[in-house]
């Protein structure tokens, strides 16, 4: 396949506008699905389950089985919408979009069309040195979630050159709101980074209101990217491309960005842009060809006719909008305040998403810089060494309960960090682990007077030269009095009392 020319980016902006648009998808955290009883597998409680053991009828499709809509589901769609900054429909109606879907039984969507649950909002959106943009929301509607495909046999995990298809139906019916933008216009040179910006703040939105895990690498939260680029001065639209399913910030960022810089050098040479899906690839940081898009007609779209139109009370509305969060942005620049974090400092916290648990780590007991330390030092090396997303690791708890071992001095900075990975293998709470490992500091003076006088006697003439007023030749005493207690000393500790053994010797 020949290789697919890319335009320099500086260039590209300065020959065409990028316009942009987003549609996120949330997969709901509810118990259940959302027109059956099944198990949801986007529920923790079910993640990794079995293929084809999350399953009822409706799910399958199987004749006779109606659906019934999921109220918490309901709920849920309403308070994204109010966050969103959405009217919320008085009336609303489900509706069936027909597509070929290999993975959903019934071989159509149960969707919204015409009718959403929320419409005309827009979301706040904090770039990296804190531009805010405002970006306005079309819609938002609920829907399922389709199956799952697993395509065997092939090189490249995909349906081409696969021997078979293995279809795995427990996503199938999982509740989803789908957030569509309307067209994003002024973004220029930043449209990439305002693309991750974007699906950062649905995450932190959708994470606050407690709805979703929001993670994009397990598929809890899906952007697809619309990019189209029209010639400077031209008030027509270009032919846009939708990048489906990219599963990182990361992602995101680079996706939209590559895209500009495809279209560009196909639009300089006279070519056209097909509108279509593209599929993005993390390994080459490319899009390929998918499928040609299809509009809205071409869904055949009609009421879905087993289910009521679902009309929320203005009480319950009302109510759930009293209840909503601080919004992302305003709270985040309420706790660097509090926190006392430098812009940069907090940067770090904010792309790592680690502000909630940060958070938490000092609500637990952890002083604020501290706590960043952790998070955004060892925790998150130890998460990318193993290819894992640092709140998985180790609870919020036990980072405040190692930080209070150090700040009492039972540990060093050393040790904490060989009882961290001790707590990350499953060993237990910091202090078992100590306890287990026999880690703590040696508060005892004798121990450390004897690993002095050892040391001293190999070199015997660094008291000398203290008392010359070489201080710093303590140093290679103390280091050699760690390696003899194994790290297990207070270096502080250890420098004190050899200042104290040469006045006294002097």
């Amino acid at each position: 396949m020949a290789a697919v020319k890319l335009m320099d980016y500086d260039k590209a902006l300065e020959l065409f506008e990028p316009v942009l648009g987003f549609e996120v998808h949330v997969e709901l955290n509810t118990e259940t699905k959302m027109f059956s009883d099944a198990p949801n597998p986007a529920h923790d409680a079910h993640h990794g389950a079995a293929p084809n053991t999350l399953i009822a009828p409706v799910d399958l499709g199987l004749p006779g089985s109606l659906p019934v809509v999921n109220e918490e589901a309901v709920r849920s769609s309403i308070s994204l919408g109010l966050a969103l900054g959405c009217s919320i429909a008085e009336s609303c109606r489900f509706a069936r979009k027909n597509y070929f879907y290999p993975d959903l039984g019934k071989n159509y969507q149960i969707s919204q069309y015409d009718e959403p649950i929320a419409f005309e909002g827009s979301v706040e959106v904090e770039l990296e040195d804190g531009t805010l943009v405002t970006v306005p929301i079309e819609r938002a509607h609920m829907e399922e979630d389709a199956g799952k495909l697993t395509h065997v046999g092939g090189a490249t995990g995909r349906i081409q050159g696969a021997e078979y298809s293995l279809v795995d139906y427990n996503r199938a019916g999982v509740p989803l709101v789908e957030i569509v933008t309307k067209t994003i216009f002024g973004a220029e040179h930043r449209a990439p980074e305002l693309a991750k910006a974007y699906v950062s703040a649905i995450r932190d939105i959708v994470r606050g209101l407690g709805i979703s895990e929001a993670r994009l690498e397990r598929g809890n939260l899906r952007c697809d990217a619309n990019v189209s680029l029209r010639p400077r001065g031209q008030e027509k639209l270009g032919t846009r491309t939708e990048t489906k399913n990219v599963n990182s910030m990361r992602s995101v960022e680079r996706a939209v960005r590559y895209e500009i810089q495809r279209q560009a050098a196909i639009l300089a040479e006279g070519g056209v842009i097909v509108q279509e899906t593209r599929h993005w690839h993390e390994d080459t940081g490319t899009t390929s060809p998918g499928r040609p898009k299809s509009d809205a007609d071409d869904y055949r779209y009609f009421p879905e006719p087993d289910l009521l139109p679902v009309v929320p009370p203005r009480a319950l509305v009302e109510a759930l909008r009293a209840a909503l969060p601080e919004q992302p942005v305003a709270r985040r620049r309420r706790l660097k305040a509090e926190w006392g974090f430098t812009d940069l400092e907090f940067q770090d916290v904010r792309n790592g998403g680690l502000v909630e648990v940060v958070e938490a780590t000092i609500s637990a007991g952890a002083a604020p810089a501290a706590a960043r330390k952790w998070w955004t030092g060892e925790i998150t090396r130890l998460a990318n060494a193993g290819e894992r997303d640092a709140v998985d690791l180790v609870s919020a708890e036990n980072v405040a309960a190692l930080q209070k071992l150090v700040d009492a001095g039972t540990l060093t900075d050393k040790l904490a960090r060989q009882v961290l990975e001790g707590v990350i293998a499953g060993e237990g709470t910091p202090q078992q682990v100590v306890d287990a490992r026999g880690l703590a500091v040696v508060s005892d003076d004798g121990p450390l007077i004897a690993a002095i006088d050892e040391a001293l006697a190999a070199q015997p003439d660094v008291l000398e030269k203290i008392r010359d007023g070489k201080v710093q030749a303590a140093g290679a005493i103390i280091g050699a009095v760690m390696k003899a207690m194994k790290g297990q000393a207070d270096a502080a500790r250890v420098r004190e009392l050899i200042l104290e053994r040469a006045a006294l010797e002097g």
